[in-house]
């Protein structure tokens, strides 16, 4: 039976479509657990480019959703809705959410919480979710990498790069990154990086085919679209993949596709927040089971470069669209 919460808590909320500015902070009824989900008492909570889009009014929830920004959360589990069984209160976790995680109380499917990894905290494992399911969705299942082969991460400073990076590093491939920055392409390549290439000064096409020795790249995870994709089938390897997660270039563009039929290429992508309860529980399953014990290893390790308290989260967007971070950005909410 679900436990008695406070009636309300303390969120972020979105004004009104805009910038940064528009995130303010209110008192919202506290959620309460329907069959099959969990109410969390939020330790940390994930900043993603997601969320500005939402912010920005470009990325509305899907039917259902809070109308609060946050995709993934840490805390403490403080209440279960009927049909929950795997987890009780007191558990801690982390979760990958519908919406609703800049918040003090977040409630999401049972299915979609993991178990915080042992020897990492709550602030740790709150960057884990969103990314780790975009990763293993993007790169492992609809790209379908396998051992051996090659990878180029774009965009490897990024929360989603420094996890590609190091998720595909601990399976057994060669990988590649792009990035904006000397400094930040010494953060590719201490994560695992076996090369990084600076895009401001240095051509990834013409690179990738030299370290390649002219093969190219298997798999490619691109979140710039644009003009990057029709450079991107040139430096895919005959069979290549490219998997597209968001269009920071663009999404409207004008392609030869000859490469795509002469070296037989794919072209996929996918968003994560509209897919159904049960893929989403599928991947938390598959990442329990071969993801999580390379945490517990250390193996795979996150990545965070700033955390700001819950009524900062003007500033966390501000930081996450300038680009400045290598990793991931989280918000610490006071409970």
């Amino acid at each position: 039976m679900p436990q008695e919460l406070p009636a309300h808590m303390r969120a972020i909320e979105i004004s009104q479509p805009g910038g940064p500015d528009v995130l303010r902070l209110a008192q919202r009824p506290t959620p309460q657990p329907r069959p099959g989900e969990v109410v969390i008492r939020v330790h940390t909570a994930g900043v993603n480019r997601p969320d500005c889009f939402q912010r920005a009014g470009s990325y509305a929830p899907p039917p259902g959703a809070s109308d609060l920004p946050g995709l993934e959360v840490s805390g403490i589990i403080a209440a279960v809705g009927d049909g929950v069984s795997a987890w009780k209160p007191g558990d801690a976790v982390c979760a990958l959410t519908p919406g609703g995680g800049y918040a003090q109380y977040c409630a999401t499917p049972a299915a979609h919480c993991l178990p915080v990894p042992a020897g990492l905290d709550l602030a740790q494992a709150a960057s884990l979710p969103e990314t780790f399911f975009t990763v293993w969705i993007n790169v492992f299942e609809r790209a379908g990498l396998e051992p051996g082969e090659t990878l180029l991460v774009q965009g490897g400073a990024s929360g989603i790069g420094v996890s590609a990076i190091q998720m595909a590093r601990a399976f057994g491939n060669r990988v590649f990154a792009t990035a904006g920055s000397a400094e930040k392409c010494a953060a590719c390549e201490r994560l695992g990086a076996e090369r990084a290439i600076d895009y401001r000064t240095e051509d990834f096409v013409q690179v990738v085919k030299e370290l390649t020795g002219g093969k190219g790249v298997d798999v490619i995870l691109d979140m710039v679209g644009g003009d990057y994709i029709q450079r991107e089938l040139k430096c895919l390897a005959t069979d290549g993949r490219l998997s597209i997660i968001a269009f920071l270039g663009g999404s409207r563009i004008s392609l030869d596709m000859a490469d795509v039929l002469y070296r037989r290429l794919t072209i996929t992508g996918s968003t994560l927040r509209p897919r159904s309860i049960e893929y989403k529980a599928q991947i938390a399953a598959a990442l329990r089971e071969k993801v999580w014990p390379l945490l517990e290893q250390g193996r795979i390790h996150p990545v965070i470069h700033q955390v700001f308290p819950l009524e900062q989260a003007a500033s966390a967007h501000a930081m996450m669209e300038s680009g400045s971070h290598v990793g991931k950005i989280v918000l610490h909410v006071d409970t």
